[in-house]
């Protein structure tokens, strides 16, 4: 009785302190769906902007735009038909770095007074209308006292948020890609101006042809395009502040003399020079404001933000390291993930302006009614976690118009110009920080935000551990979503990242956008899509193989949890995922066809997957975290028949005397003791043999015989015949080894386990 009590509660503790990823995923989207009935505005707007469902998808600019660059005779002469200012300075192009570096930039630009002047000109002309409307409004606040509701205060900001979205699109590349960078922060900037800043169209008028074609003769030594090329489109088919592209075929032939048509990628002239100074110009505000307000640049260093980001903006500018980050992303899909398509380059008809690659034909992917686009978003999530997770290499300009799906249903990725990489401390700090939520270990996640860089070391975490607690009871407990306040929760957030220097690290906004997008298009179809049910598949895939010793530790903690107690349900869910990851990492794979390896091939049931899986090598990790459970439940489920036996044959309170020098006891009982922890190890046996035979009830506790375990005849059968003859035969080559390798250290640690207990029961009194 006192067994029984204790296990009990025990197990109502794991309940509490433990959520099962269906229930993660239920909970999640109720929260979600909440906030999306929400009449909280900025919920709505902060929302809609996750999920990118104000980003532009225009190949061009709006008939009104206007975009202003800094030309010098050190650039291509030819003017932008955008308009331009002019100077008539003599130096060399090469003299600015073509890799960011600060001192460089400053050291070309302080010795040339009349550019900057120039350019600074513009920028106050250009920003004066906005700036002084910024200032009225400061006045109206703070001097003349002036009282907005919250509705007229919103239209403020939108009005507001609109100018800044129209002086960033004329003050050219580096403020519009610094807007859409703003756009995605929602720690820097209120909802309703990112909802315009993601507004903020990177289309803008394309520059003349004839300048275009003489960039690229220029920068591949070509006296003509149509020396390398059989033709090309007389104008670009898309216009950005960066460059312009045109569609080409070359003259080169395929593999099977088919045409080869391509995308020609041209950069748009005086770009560098136009950046350089921008950021020039920026970084100094930037620092004067660090110096004048030492406070703010202790919790927000402008200078360091925007190194972080311009450093990564650099790169967009240099087409052939473009071309290294394609190469680079479709040789870590190649293997596993074959089915994602990602343009062929061309490195000989490649340069620093000019980028020559594939043209793939599709759809984008968010403007798609095909019936299978569910199926390409879960595609995508797996192709953005392995990025993510497992490269650490990841595409970091997410955006709807970047996912394409063919017309033979393939999903195609495009535009590697900005990616970010993180190292393995983040990567395996993600997976960690997932482990701990879906256990409800709040105290071990406050860890995880230093790890992740959420939080500086050193800062004292435990002021911080109720608040969130709080947060993620409210959003895991059964009420759902309709029983969290969400002023009240933005509130303690707030609080949180003011009291504390609480950031967003700029990776991390990065991931939240690419998530939101694929979200964001996949409710479109799907308004049941929960990211937690197509993120886990990836997630256990990878605490399944991954040798690394944190995801190994992981994948302990996954299973036992933070109380160190076994949890079958646990492992189904694992097991039950990474059935799911190779039905979707095998889907979609269009006319290339092709063959999975064994392991990975889509079964008919998670437990033929689970038993490929099982003999494979992969899961020599997983089998030996699982051999003392199968010990122990053997052990369990023998000792209970033995019980059951001795109560058949009215020998169930028999004893027999122990003739055994040292025993504190003169007898024994015949039928062994069966404890609740060996109970619910049999419990764990019936789910596992059920989940095995495709979760129907194999087995099932007799209705005449308590505690009697027995076999339902009828799904025995239906199980054998329903067995695929392709497992069979994939099984059948491991059973020598698995019986030569697996038995024996079954039986010796089965032998252990009963000498262990007999010894216990003869020689240690434990009543």
């Amino acid at each position: 009785s006192s067994t029984s009590s204790s296990t009990s509660s025990s197990t109502s503790s794991s309940t509490s302190s433990s959520t099962r990823v269906s229930d993660l995923s239920a909970q999640m989207r109720r929260v979600r769906d909440q906030a999306a009935e929400s009449e909280d505005q900025r919920l709505n707007a902060l929302m809609q902007n996750l999920r990118g469902q104000n980003l532009s998808n225009a190949d061009f600019a709006e008939d009104d735009v206007e975009m202003l660059v800094v030309e010098t005779s050190s650039s291509y002469s030819s003017r932008s038909s955008s308009g331009s200012s002019s100077t008539s300075e003599e130096d060399e192009d090469d003299a600015l770095p073509l890799v960011y570096n600060p001192r460089d930039i400053a050291n070309y630009w302080s010795i040339r007074p009349t550019s900057l002047l120039t350019r600074i000109s513009q920028l106050t002309t250009l920003s004066s209308g906005f700036l002084g409307g910024l200032v009225s409004d400061v006045v109206n606040d703070e001097v003349l006292k002036k009282k907005l509701n919250a509705r007229e205060k919103d239209e403020r900001d939108v009005k507001r948020a609109a100018q800044l979205r129209q002086l960033l699109t004329r003050l050219g590349p580096a403020y519009i890609k610094l807007g859409q960078a703003l756009s995605i922060r929602p720690d820097l900037l209120s909802p309703v101006a990112m909802v315009e800043l993601q507004k903020l169209c990177d289309k803008v008028p394309s520059f003349d042809s004839g300048v275009a074609y003489q960039v690229i003769c220029d920068e591949l030594g070509i006296q003509s395009v149509y020396d390398i090329f059989e033709d090309i489109t007389p104008e670009p088919v898309a216009a950005a502040s960066l460059g312009q592209v045109y569609i080409a075929h070359l003259k080169e032939r395929g593999k099977d003399g088919e045409r080869v048509k391509v995308a020609v990628k041209v950069q748009r002239p005086y770009v560098l020079e136009t950046v350089t100074i921008d950021l020039f110009i920026v970084r100094s505000i930037g620092k004067a404001i660090g110096a004048w307000f030492p406070n703010l640049k202790e919790r927000v260093d402008i200078v360091a933000l925007l190194d972080e980001w311009a450093a990564r903006f650099f790169e967009e500018l240099d087409y052939v390291k473009e071309l290294e980050h394609t190469n680079r992303f479709a040789a870590s899909m190649a293997k596993e993930l074959p089915q994602v398509l990602v343009p062929k380059t061309y490195e000989e008809y490649t340069s620093r302006k000019v980028l020559v690659s594939e043209w793939i034909e599709g759809e984008k992917l968010a403007q798609s009614t095909a019936s299978d686009v569910g199926d390409l978003v879960n595609l995508g999530v797996i192709c953005y976690l392995k990025q993510l997770l497992d490269t650490g290499f990841f595409h970091a300009d997410p955006h709807p118009g970047n996912m394409i799906r063919t017309p033979d249903g393939r999903l195609a990725i495009l535009d590697f110009g900005l990616m970010a990489e993180i190292d393995n401390e983040i990567k395996y700090g993600m997976v960690e920080a997932i482990s701990h939520l879906i256990h409800r270990d709040y105290e071990a996640i406050v860890y995880d935000f230093v790890t992740l860089e959420f939080i500086p070391p050193g800062t004292n975490l435990s002021p911080i551990l109720p608040v969130l607690g709080k947060v993620f009871d409210q959003a895991l407990e059964g009420g759902g979503a309709k029983s969290i306040n969400f002023q009240e929760l933005a509130a303690d957030l707030a609080q949180i990242t003011f009291d504390y220097p609480f950031r967003i690290p700029p990776y991390f906004a990065l991931i939240i956008r690419a998530i939101g997008v694929l979200e964001g298009i996949a409710l479109v179809g799907d308004p049941d899509f929960a990211l937690v049910d197509e993120a886990y598949p990836y997630l256990s895939k990878m605490l399944l193989t991954d040798t690394s010793p944190r995801l190994r530790e992981s994948l302990k903690y996954t299973i036992y949890g933070k109380e160190g107690v076994f949890d079958i349900d646990r492992v189904i869910d694992v097991l039950q995922a990474f059935d799911r990851y190779t039905v979707n990492s095998n889907s979609s794979m269009g006319d290339q066809g092709g063959s999975s390896p064994p392991v990975l091939a889509a079964s008919k049931t998670s437990g033929e997957t689970t038993m490929k899986f099982i003999i494979s090598e992969e899961a020599g990790f997983f089998r030996d975290l699982l051999l003392d459970e199968v010990v122990k439940s053997i052990d369990a489920l023998t000792r209970q028949q033995l019980w059951l036996l001795a109560d058949v044959l009215g020998l169930r309170n028999a004893f027999v005397p122990l003739l055994v020098p040292g025993a504190l006891r003169p007898f024994m009982p015949i039928a062994p003791r069966v404890t609740a922890e060996d109970k619910k190890l049999i419990q764990n046996i019936v789910k596992a043999i059920n989940f095995l035979s495709g979760d129907k009830d194999m087995l099932q506790e007799s209705s005449r015989v308590e505690n009697m375990l027995v076999v339902n005849p009828r799904v025995l059968q239906s199980t054998v015949t329903s067995v695929n003859p392709n497992l069979v035969r994939e099984l059948l080559p491991f059973v020598p080894s698995m019986t030569s390798d697996i038995l024996p250290k079954i039986t010796a640690k089965l032998l252990n386990r009963i000498t262990a207990r007999a010894v216990r029961e003869v020689f240690v009194d434990e009543v």
